[in-house]
C-alpha cells in the first residue's frame, strides 16, 4: 500500500520536474522572456519568477530523492 503511494507520488513528481526544468532559462530565453522581460535581463539578473521557479524545482527534486530513498530502503 505504502510502496503504491511512494511510486504514484515518485510519477507525479518525476513529470513536474520535467516540466519545470524546461521553463529555465537557457541562453536567453526561458520563463523571463516568455513573459516579456526581454531588455536588460542578463545583466539584471534572476527576476521574481526565476527565484520561485528555482525554490519550486529544489523542492520537488528533494521530494523526488525522499521517495527514491523510501522507495530503495523498502525493496532493499
Amino acid at each position: 500500500m505504502l510502496t503504491d503511494v511512494v511510486v504514484g507520488v515518485e510519477i507525479i513528481a518525476s513529470l513536474a520536474l520535467i516540466l519545470l526544468i524546461l521553463l529555465h532559462s537557457g541562453r536567453g530565453t526561458g520563463l523571463s522572456d516568455m513573459f516579456g522581460s526581454t531588455v536588460g535581463s542578463a545583466a539584471a539578473g534572476s527576476t521574481v519568477a526565476e527565484k520561485n521557479l528555482d525554490r519550486l524545482t529544489i523542492t520537488i527534486a528533494i521530494i523526488f530523492a525522499l521517495g527514491a530513498v523510501i522507495l530503495g530502503l523498502r525493496w532493499g
